[in-house]
């Protein structure tokens, strides 16, 4: 039976990051990248594809966790009969190498320790040749990867793992460092396991100390900040959207897909979250990631990246692999990356128009990219797509791909307007009133009084909660308060709201799936917009509520089992989590900055910091047309 995933905490180098459980044993990490094969795989098998355990060698009566305070340090005590021990996990970030560092302390009486560490390359497949240094250093060697670990402990081989026991008493520290180098350079240099402590701490407390979160739901909103911190990759600044693969949606089912991947739907709503919360290093180099991956011709604009910006990721099954709760396939790479989404064109030229607003530097090669983005989807947006929710069945004209198709439009003619870019813009008018009628006509169910999820279509989707805060109707229209109160009725359940229903609509799986948590804050975004504000407030306060003891959110939540589920800590969740929290609590809220244009709150005067674009790629200013 596999710990359920609300059991794991994360820690990160913003490179990687490992999963630790309750118990203290290290069941996933992808080393040295996000989406590299992993070394510690028993989160989708057992321990004979890797894991790294250090706990008491004796019965535990008690475990307590917690981050350090504004960092993303882990920190589990571990109370036996004989006494109290803490385990400090945690990766240095920004550092040459990649270490995983482990600081076992004894904090009362004596306390006995056992470690074992079995290292499994290639997804648990490969058994690592190990060997014992003269300095006592453990090499361990598979083809391209070598891990070494450092330690004064005594270990020693035994049944394929690396095992060690030690004791513990008040004051009494043992250090372990795993280190990742690839295998042909010599060795890493040893690091000091403390002095790696303090830097560490020191990194995120700063960086904590940058962010603008307050009001009752400030340390919700940090721990937020903090996870998709620690789920950027910092060499390219593209985020991935979770550290995990193949958690399944549903236990037992087989919607489980890799995510550790940068999606493009998320660009929007992500600078919006970081710009409002005061982090623009952090946003300006997510929207570099994004227009440097997107570059190339618009036709082949894929929904989703590697993290540099890789286009080819390919899907395929480890099949050597039982999966978590024997949820099968275990897929790495993602196939939808071929899909055509229609809705993703919308949301680059949104994550544009936000960060000009946010007062993110502007570019000549950006705009002329932007432009040729307009006048691709000009092309195709008549034509059916895969949607938001990247479905494998056929394709449909999906209101809310439509919907986006106009924010592509409308954002266009903003940049001219209000920017005095050059563009076509009387063309483009024409089309983004084209298209709002169309959606309005089709799109829209006159019986119910709400949008559909597709032309011709009786089904929701909760995609539609956006269209507001997106700008294509007000939110006091009574279509979308009639959309509203439908998604209520149907993919409301137990306070959370489905996707779309996987038992009515042909998706290309069987169905079957939890709650997307985005979606339930999305409808308390909605809520709010339509002046249901204690609604609003009572969903916000649920969705925190199953959050783990850690402040963490997976992707779904099984509403029959109660516990979370899919990928594991999911970006978007936080990202949505951040917004409603600023949408619920300050003047100028994210989701009317995106509708009406307004300014982002963040640091004071950055708009001053705009760089406008050379006035041969100006138009006039309004007052001498």
């Amino acid at each position: 039976m596999s710990a359920p995933i609300e059991s794991y905490g994360m820690i990160g180098d913003c490179k990687s990051a490992a999963l630790i459980g309750l118990d203290g044993s290290v069941d996933w990490l992808c080393w040295p990248r996000f989406d590299s094969d992993a070394c510690f795989a028993k989160l989708l098998g057992g321990q004979s594809n890797g894991f790294w355990l250090i706990t008491p060698d004796e019965e535990i009566k008690a475990t307590r966790r917690c981050y350090r305070p504004d960092t993303m340090i882990l920190e589990t005590t571990f109370e036996t009969a004989g006494g109290k021990a803490t385990l400090i996990d945690f990766m240095m970030p920004h550092g040459i190498s990649s270490d995983l560092i482990r600081i076992v302390r004894g904090d009362e009486g004596e306390v006995a320790m056992c470690m074992e560490l079995m290292l499994r390359f290639g997804y648990g497949a490969t058994t690592p040749w190990v060997t014992r240094l003269k300095d006592g250093t453990m090499r361990a060697v598979a083809g391209p990867d070598m891990v070494v670990m450092r330690t004064p402990a005594y270990f020693r081989g035994e049944n394929f793992k690396t095992v060690a026991q030690f004791t513990l008493t008040k004051g009494k520290t043992v250090p372990f460092v795993l280190t990742y180098q690839p295998s042909h350079l010599e060795l890493p240099a040893p690091i000091e396991p403390d002095d790696a402590l303090e830097k560490c701490e020191k990194f995120w407390r700063d960086w904590t100390a940058t962010t603008k979160a307050e009001g009752e739901h400030a340390e919700a909103i940090k721990r937020s900040l903090l996870t998709l911190k620690a789920l950027t990759y910092q060499p390219s600044g593209g985020i991935v959207a979770a550290p995990t693969m193949a958690l399944p949606e549903q236990p037992g089912g087989e919607r489980n897909w890799d995510y550790r991947l940068c999606w493009l739907r998320d660009a929007t709503l992500t600078l919006l979250a970081m710009m409002n919360a005061g982090i623009y290093d952090e946003a300006a180099a997510w929207r570099d990631w994004l227009h440097r991956a997107v570059a190339g011709s618009p036709g082949e604009t894929q929904i989703m990246y590697g993290l540099r910006g890789e286009r080819r990721l390919t899907e395929w099954v480890i099949d050597w692999l039982p999966g978590y709760d024997d949820s099968r396939p275990v897929r790495a790479g993602n196939a939808a990356h071929q899909q055509f989404q229609l809705d993703v064109y919308g949301e680059v030229m949104d994550a544009f128009e936000q960060s000009r607003k946010g007062g993110l530097a502007a570019t000549e090669q950006g705009w002329e990219l932007q432009v040729a983005l307009v006048d691709h989807v000009c092309e195709v947006w008549k034509e059916p797509d895969n949607g938001i929710w990247e479905t494998r069945g056929p394709k449909q004209h999906f209101v809310y791909s439509k919907a986006m198709a106009w924010v592509c439009f409308d954002r266009a003619v903003r940049a001219v307007e209000q920017y005095r870019l050059d563009g076509p813009v009387e063309k483009w008018r024409e089309v983004r009133d084209a298209i709002h009628a169309e959606v309005c006509d089709r799109g829209f169910d006159r019986q119910r009084n709400t949008f559909r999820a597709a032309y011709d279509s009786d089904q929701l989707d909760a995609s539609l909660l956006l269209l507001a805060q997106t700008g294509f109707v007000k939110p006091d229209d009574p279509r979308f308060i009639g959309t509203v109160e439908a998604i209520e009725e149907k993919l409301l359940v137990d306070g959370f709201v489905k996707r779309y229903s996987t038992h009515e609509v042909d998706d290309g799986l069987k169905p079957g799936e939890g709650a997307f948590l985005a979606c339930s804050f999305w409808l308390a975004d909605a809520y709010a917009s339509i002046g249901r504000k204690a609604d609003a407030e009572k969903l916000f306060a649920r969705l925190l509520s199953i959050r783990n003891d850690l402040g963490l959110l997976s992707e779904e939540y099984d509403l029959r089992e109660k516990r979370l589920t899919g990928n594991f800590p999911q970006a978007f969740s936080h990202v949505a989590l951040i917004n409603t929290a600023f949408n619920l609590t300050r003047a100028n809220k994210p989701q009317e900055q995106r509708a009406n244009g307004h300014e982002h709150e963040g640091e004071p005067g950055r708009a001053e910091n705009v760089q406008p674009l050379p006035d041969a790629k100006r138009k006039p200013a309004p007052s001498s047309r």
